[in-house]
């Protein structure tokens, strides 16, 4: 392994102390995005210290979402922290888990390709991992990659190690190194504490690497005389401790990040030539969610709203649906296991739209069933998704084609009517790991349909990952109870969306369309999903039916 032959790269490596969860995803992606403010093409990358080989097999109550890519890699969700805040595309070099590592060193050590040697972490495990970086440098100015964890973990040790010798073969203005740390307000006190800052960078200058620049995590803006203290004890230069501010949304950090100079100070570090910076459409993003014109609010009916993490990208592409009209979108979380009949109508009646997400298994299910009926029957404007295609599909068997105890074999194995079934490709495969339909695949969309609308092209290509399909023996006695098939496969095997045409706005889809929205193109079914949400929440104000004269979206450019 060597650096050299990539020397058109830079390289900035992210790192965290203190406590996990700081927020070193998004402090990447913000650096990344202020980097592309330059005129500088970036790619971010995540090193995970889990033994998992991906985060597919993982709880979403303990690891979140998995965010899947284009080529069809089940990652961790900072990718797409890094997918939303910069135009990469990730990819599956994007995300390497210490699994991952040491499954490619093992394979090798198996194949003779170590002549006999000793396999040890160090030079073996360490060189994979410089390896792996190098993997998706090609091609791009700058290449920042998130070390996962927190610093003084042994699970992070060989990634650490690695990112060292790495810097010492890249050389100093090829390489540097960011540390996110905190910087706590003691409210007893009435100070600011940087002790936990300093024993983190000792910490890591322990194991060889100085940081560079300083991300202090805080909740106000650090005073000059506490940045020169932590720059002292810290070995860092003043203007490198940078504030890293809690925001009220996560789409200010790029500026806020970018007013504290961290960009100047990069340039400078790196040896990197001096080009104008331009923000005005992340500014433009940020005023449209600063001052909405009006607000709208969604009832997400899901099985792992305990915790909003599981459902990242599908919160953020809603947020991006709304700053399309100018609107501020209230997510209201419903569990879809409490939804009793008793429930049903006080949780769902402050709803001007109804959003099912994707899942696993069969908690839940039967609460889903009941939102999907209420907002059919009273014409409430319906997003479903994944799993919220399948009870979609369950619900109109049911309760529209008169097909008692219709199911899927995911949730019944032995119901009369199997509606939804496992994908025939995967019939006789029971490992869970990496099994299912991933990744992107076109659709083919029907004329006059809310898709096509949406979409404005005949043919779209969106990211999958789901284990079950629609059976299409049902699918003639569907349509005759009014549901439409929206979208296909061009090879026609799959049914990828459906809707009803008699209702101002229900659409639901195999594939997950959060993963490809962005806050600067949002994504067209979010967008016309939430507009339709609005209208409703106009007519129930008494301001007409929807889609009435009168009754329409804040305009954008207000």
């Amino acid at each position: 392994m060597t650096t050299r032959g990539k020397r058109g790269t830079k390289y900035i490596f992210v790192t965290g102390g203190v406590v996990s969860s700081l927020g070193k995803g998004l402090a990447a992606a913000s650096i990344g995005r202020i980097l592309e403010g330059r005129g500088f093409k970036v790619t971010l990358q995540k090193l995970d210290p889990y033994i998992n080989v991906d985060p597919g097999t993982m709880s979403p109550f303990q690891h979140g979402e998995v965010f899947v890519t284009e080529d069809g890699t089940e990652t961790d969700l900072d990718l797409g922290h890094y997918e939303r805040f910069t135009s990469m595309v990730a990819s599956r070099n994007s995300n390497f888990t210490t699994g991952k590592i040491y499954a490619s060193v093992i394979e090798k050590e198996r194949r003779g390709d170590y002549l006999g040697a000793t396999v040890q972490v160090i030079p073996h495990i360490t060189d994979q991992i410089k390896d792996s970086i190098l993997t998706v440098s090609e091609g791009n100015d700058i290449q920042l990659v998130e070390i996962g964890g927190t610093v003084g973990d042994i699970e992070s040790l060989p990634f650490l190690e690695a990112i060292r010798q790495f810097r010492l073969d890249a050389g100093r203005n090829h390489a540097l190194f960011i540390h996110l740390t905190l910087v706590p307000w003691i409210a007893a006190s009435g100070e600011l504490k940087t002790k936990p800052t300093q024993h983190s960078v000792r910490e890591l200058r322990a194991i060889g690497i100085q940081p560079d620049i300083l991300l202090c995590r805080c909740d106000r803006q650090l005073p000059s005389e506490l940045k020169r203290k932590i720059a002292l004890f810290c070995n860092v230069s003043e203007d490198a401790v940078i504030t890293a501010k809690d925001v009220e949304s996560i789409y200010e950090v790029p500026l806020a990040l970018s007013n504290e100079g961290i960009d100047e100070i990069i340039m400078k570090l790196l040896d990197l030539p001096y080009r104008k910076k331009n923000l005005a459409d992340w500014e433009d993003l940020v005023d449209r969610i600063r001052h909405p014109a009006d607000e709208v609010t969604i009832g997400i009916v899901g099985k792992y709203v305990a915790y909003e993490d599981s459902y990242k990208s599908l919160n953020e592409a809603l947020v991006h649906g709304g700053t399309a009209s100018r609107l501020r979108v209230r997510l209201r979380w419903i569990e879809a296991e409490e939804m009793t009949d008793g429930k049903l109508e006080s949780e769902l009646r402050q709803a001007d739209g109804i959003l099912v997400p994707g899942g696993f298994g069969v908690r839940g299910v039967a609460g889903m069933v009941e939102a999907i009926r209420y907002a059919r029957e009273r014409k409430v404007p319906f997003f479903g998704i994944c799993l919220g295609m399948q009870t979609a599909i369950i619900e109109c068997a049911r309760n529209l084609c008169g097909l008692d105890g219709a199911d899927s074999t995911e949730f019944h194995e032995g119901t009369p009517h199997k509606v939804i079934y496992k994908l025939r490709d995967l019939l006789g495969v029971e490992a869970m790991g990496g099994t299912m339909r991933l990744g992107a695949y076109p659709a083919d969309l029907a004329g006059g349909s809310f898709a096509r609308e949406a979409y404005g092209v005949d043919r779209i290509q969106e990211r999958h990952r789901h284990r079950y399909e629609v059976n299409q023996e049902y699918v003639p006695r569907l349509q005759a109870a009014g549901l439409r098939v929206a979208g296909r496969s061009p090879d026609g095997k799959f049914v990828e969306i459906v809707e009803f045409e008699d209702h101002p706005w229900f659409l639901a889809c195999q594939f997950h369309p959060e993963y490809k929205s962005r806050p600067l193109a949002p994504h067209p079914l979010f967008r016309e999903f939430v507009a339709a949400s609005y209208r409703h929440r106009l007519a129930r104000r008494g301001a007409g039916a929807p889609g009435a004269p009168g009754v329409s979206v804040p305009d954008p450019a207000r």
